[in-house]
């Protein structure tokens, strides 16, 4: 089972990934809100700007405050132990 870092130690299964995207195009926006309404949701950006939308198979909707290529990179095996935007994010 292989988990992927998506920021302030929460950690997601890299398999249940179905898509990882940018939250600023209209129809993101409307599939957040929609998931909020539906209770599918998981915010996990702590009140930090989302920069990233995570689409599972079991159709939760997980928001992370890295970007969608740091997720993506790190869901690859191409993760660094430390990120300066992670670094960043704490102060």
């Amino acid at each position: 089972m292989k988990l992927v870092n998506i920021g302030f130690g929460n950690v997601i299964h890299a398999q249940r990934i179905i898509a990882i995207v940018s939250p600023d195009s209209a129809p993101i926006k409307r599939m957040v809100q929609e998931g909020r309404e539906k209770g599918m949701v998981i915010d996990a950006s702590f009140g930090r700007k989302t920069r990233a939308v995570i689409i599972t198979d079991s159709d939760h909707i997980i928001l992370s405050y890295l970007t969608a290529e740091t997720v993506a990179s790190r869901a690859a095996g191409e993760e660094k132990s430390d990120t300066a935007e992670e670094t960043n994010a704490w102060e």
